[in-house]
């Protein structure tokens, strides 16, 4: 996290986002569930919840970064929860 906020430094575009993609392979077909959450690297870290570069990393429309938010609202808003959700929509 440190690296990345020196490289980021004096950079007007901050653009970043999280993606996760679900594989499942059923009765030889595979298929895929994606969860993309769009953002901003802040230039500094906030907040001791989460992991990785969740400190860091601020979810358009919200102001706290993921580190921040309370766990119900970061799952309700992440790319593994849209990736997760769109998995259990379709195995109904």
């Amino acid at each position: 996290m440190a690296l990345l906020l020196k490289n980021l430094e004096g950079q007007p575009n901050r653009e970043a986002q999280f993606r996760t993609v679900i594989a499942l392979c059923l009765e030889g077909k595979e298929f895929l569930f994606e969860g993309i959450v769009r953002g901003v690297i802040a230039e500094t870290p906030a907040g001791a919840g989460g992991f990785g570069y969740d400190p860091v990393f601020v979810p358009n429309g919200f102001s706290q970064s993921f580190a921040q938010m309370p766990a119900e609202e970061k799952n309700q808003i992440s790319h593994r929860g849209k990736a997760v959700t769109k998995l259990l929509e379709f195995l109904k």
